[in-house]
């Protein structure tokens, strides 16, 4: 026992003396602190340039090559059936969306997980087994009746409306009808 207790000591005894303090007070000499590095000079810097800016509410043609900017993205546009389904859409709370939902398109099915996390202009949410553009979707956002699914740069690629407690159904960019439940 006696040696066990004489193997303990002499471990944290051993511990305790690998460890020395690392910084230097003001109370100890000059001496001893580690030396600061004298401050740099400072540098000579070239002339600054200046021109004016193209007139950014001129055609972008006559004053940058337009071709090195990205087309703007253009809203889809609606089905004639979600015109029906907005009329008749029951009212939705963003909070009754949040959890899993079975994603029914084209005859195919996958999931769909929509959370509360703000993510830009939205809500984060995602799929998993989904194909096409469904696979893209990274958030989604409650406008009045209409539910919004977003891909994730922010593009609306699908629109849905509650038609019963548990079931949105809408179409997605391409009008492929669109249709979630629980």
């Amino acid at each position: 026992m006696q040696l066990k207790f004489a193997a303990a000591t002499l471990g944290i005894a051993l511990a305790l003396a690998g460890c020395q303090r690392t910084t230097y007070s003001d109370l100890g000499p000059t001496a001893s602190r580690p030396s600061q590095p004298a401050p740099l000079a400072a540098q000579p810097v070239s002339g600054v340039q200046s021109s004016a800016l193209p007139d950014p509410t001129a055609s972008a043609s006559a004053n940058v090559n337009s071709a090195q900017f990205p087309t703007a993205p253009t809203a889809p546009t609606a089905a004639a059936g979600n015109d029906q389904m907005a009329a008749a859409a029951l009212d939705v709370k963003k909070e009754s969306m949040v959890g899993n939902w079975k994603v029914s398109n084209a005859g195919a099915s996958c999931d769909m997980f929509l959370t509360l996390t703000n993510l830009g202009g939205g809500s984060r949410g995602g799929t998993r087994g989904c194909s096409g553009v469904l696979t893209s979707m990274g958030s989604w956002e409650v406008s009045g009746k209409q539910v919004a699914i977003k891909d994730r740069s922010g593009t609306v690629i699908g629109n849905l409306y509650k038609t019963a407690d548990s079931r949105f159904d809408g179409t997605l960019t391409g009008g492929q009808p669109v249709s979630l439940s629980r």
